[in-house]
């Protein structure tokens, strides 16, 4: 009877904790839920903690459980408990994939690529079909710069069906290091479903989607014939045109030829047929992203001038919305519909009383123009556009859409997971100030994933403000704000802190009242980190003759003036002057020219900076990365960083592109 008694008792004891493993597994797969808050999963990832500690105190060799309380302990960045619970579950059940793949998993969390491949290898060995564990593979290989094996990775998982976000993600990154050099129907394909794929920075793959154009079109041929009609049902390219910026001048060449065979069958037919206007549709968009770089001949220019003024005709003789929308998608192709004379009476319409196809171009050449011009309004700084024609007032730079693909997470795991550092005494909601935050995306993406931050962005482009202010409200992230430095200086000047700061572009020579050092050392309170980048960039040989031409001859910003200087440049780009320049994704806008040239980042702001944080007394150096995001040892690097303040010939740190994370020690 007694026997029977503990058969029944161990029985039962099994049950409840199947029980409990089962409500454990639940509760994890909503702590890795997408749809649900950050603090939402932090609440489940407890619950689940709750559930498997309950399972191991029934069955302390649970293998399940002890694995599972390691992924629990992973991500709340316990890596040397998980580690441990990881091992322990393989001793308890050897052999388990899903083990191995946790411990890849792991190495990965712990910066060791080549290790966490080992453990995959090891997982698949176990079991050929895990996809965890192949997916593994790909990131193991990504981060060890194997790119294009990495790609092929990816490609195979989305073709087994297992299309994550974060495939997707990882094979847009791969994308970034390839390089095309033959036609290829299958990268063709890969763009496409990239391109099509809705929550990528489609614009991250402009030059890999460039170089698919490249090859496809034979654009090196100068032999090469481009139809008309075959370029209007190319998917890859209207996707292209659409979503991303190309930095390859004969793909440039190749928009402009398209958009003067469209003007010029129009000219002959008076009609935009239906055939074309997707093409013309896509094409406006793009010219829009370029701030309207792209060149047009004399013709091209009477050709339009005609059709603007055609436009304003109709719409002061109160003609049709559907009558005027091929001369708009014509118009739109060569400058922005908000410069034109006709522009205060497109105002009486909305958005989408517009056909949905027409939406995306008017949105970009009017509606959004609109709304960010009123933004600017609410800055002194908006003066200084008051005498500036419409044409030359600056456009914002970078061109972007899409934020990158990151899960919800908190500063302050961060702070303890990736620098090693405490947290406990800090306050619920830490503040970020970007400065130099351009048009905000790497600003926007701190404040969209990190739950516990409010973020101050800050530039000197009140176009970039304008912009990114729109672009926040649309994409209902409400714990940003963006300003001009005055604003930031009067904000730190009335004694607020912050707890990070971000230094993205440095102000240009024109900020003579600024001094960013002196900025940060007020901003920071006691335990800020400050994130910097040792080297700038827009310094090519190009870069240095224009800026050159630039004080020479006196010129000015205008877009004339602008397209005149990217002119010379594509006519002369084999010249090894401007090679590296022709090469810039800067380049392919005018508000990137207009940076690279007229606003130039202040090296002097950087070396100040420098020999700031180089003071060991008030800042330590607690984390250094390298151009490829490998960790670096920080004395050596503290000690460059030190020798260089006090004048010593030894290799600039500045001339290397690191990355480099301080914290203020009092």
């Amino acid at each position: 009877m007694q026997a029977k008694h503990h058969i029944q008792e161990s029985h039962s004891q099994q049950a409840q904790a199947a029980r409990l493993l089962l409500q454990a597994n639940l509760a994890y797969g909503e702590s890795n839920s997408v749809g649900l808050s950050h603090i939402q999963r932090l609440q489940a990832r407890q619950e689940c903690r709750v559930y498997l500690e309950e399972v191991i105190a029934l069955e302390p060799n649970s293998a399940i459980a002890l694995g599972l309380l390691g992924r629990v302990e992973m991500d709340d960045g316990q890596l040397e408990n998980a580690q441990d619970l990881f091992n322990a579950s393989l001793q308890a059940q050897p052999g388990q994939a899903q083990q191995y793949a946790n411990l890849g998993y792991w190495a990965l969390k712990t910066e060791r690529p080549a290790l966490a491949e080992q453990h995959f290898l090891q997982a698949l060995d176990c079991d050929r079909q895990s996809a965890a564990a192949f997916c593994g593979v790909a990131h193991a290989k990504l981060l060890q710069g194997q790119f294009d094996v990495a790609y092929l990775h990816y490609r195979k998982l989305l073709e087994t069906g297992a299309e994550w976000d974060s495939v997707y993600s990882g094979m847009l990154s791969c994308a970034q290091h390839l390089e095309v050099h033959k036609a290829d129907s299958d990268l063709a394909l890969d763009a496409i479903s990239l391109l099509r794929q809705e929550g990528l920075p489609h614009q991250e793959i402009g030059r890999f989607v460039g170089a698919i154009i490249r090859q496809q079109y034979d654009l090196d041929n100068p032999q090469a014939e481009i139809f008309l009609d075959a370029a209007s049902t190319d998917e890859l390219l209207i996707l292209a045109l659409q979503k991303t910026l190309m930095p390859d001048p004969a793909v440039e060449e190749l928009v402009v030829m398209l958009r003067r065979a469209i003007l010029a069958e129009v000219a002959q037919t008076v009609e935009l047929r239906d055939e074309l206007q997707q093409l013309a549709l896509a094409i406006a968009q793009y010219a829009d992203r370029t701030g309207y770089a792209l060149a047009a001949e004399e013709d091209e220019e009477r050709l339009v001038a005609a059709v603007n003024d055609s436009l304003k005709a109709q719409i002061v003789m109160g003609e049709s919305q559907e009558a005027l929308i091929g001369s708009l998608m014509i118009s739109a192709m060569y400058g922005a519909l908000f410069h034109q004379d006709f522009a205060v009476q497109l105002g009486q319409w909305n958005l989408v009383d517009w056909p949905l196809a027409l939406q995306p171009v008017l949105a970009a050449s009017y509606y959004h123009r609109a709304e960010e011009e009123g933004i600017k309004q609410c800055f002194d700084e908006k003066a200084e556009e008051l005498c500036l024609d419409k044409t030359d007032v600056p456009q914002a730079w970078p061109a972007w859409s899409k934020l990158a693909y990151r899960a919800e997470s908190s500063l302050k795991s961060l702070m303890a997971t990736e620098l090693g550092l405490a947290t406990d005494k800090l306050p619920d909601t830490l503040r970020i100030m970007v400065c130099g935050a351009q048009s905000g995306q790497r600003a926007m993406e701190l404040a969209s994933y990190l739950a516990d931050v409010e973020v101050i962005a800050v530039d000197e482009s009140l176009a970039n403000i304008a912009k990114a202010t729109r672009m926040a409200a649309e994409s209902e992230i409400s714990n940003i704000v963006f300003w001009p430095w005055s604003i930031a200086q009067r904000f730190v000047a009335d004694g607020h802190q912050v707890h990070w700061v971000e230094v993205g572009r440095l102000p240009s020579p024109a900020m003579t009242e600024l001094s960013l050092a002196a900025l940060v050392n007020n901003a920071a309170g006691s335990g800020a980190v400050v994130h910097l980048h040792t080297s700038i960039a827009e310094q090519t040989t190009g870069d240095k003759q224009m800026r050159k031409l630039i004080a020479e001859h006196r010129l000015q910003p205008t877009r004339s003036t602008l397209r005149q200087l990217r002119r010379m440049v594509l006519t002369n780009r084999q010249d090894a002057t401007w090679q590296e320049l022709a090469q810039e994704d800067d380049f392919y806008s005018l508000g990137g020219c207009r940076d690279r040239w007229f606003k130039p980042q202040d090296e002097g702001q950087l070396k100040d900076l420098m020999a700031m944080v180089s003071n060991e007394v008030e800042w330590k150096l607690i984390k250094a990365r390298d151009e490829d995001g490998h960790s670096l040892a920080t004395k050596p690097v503290q000690t460059q960083i030190q020798a260089e303040a006090l004048g010593s010939e030894v290799q600039s740190v500045m001339g290397q592109n690191l990355s480099v994370y301080f914290q203020r020690r009092r």
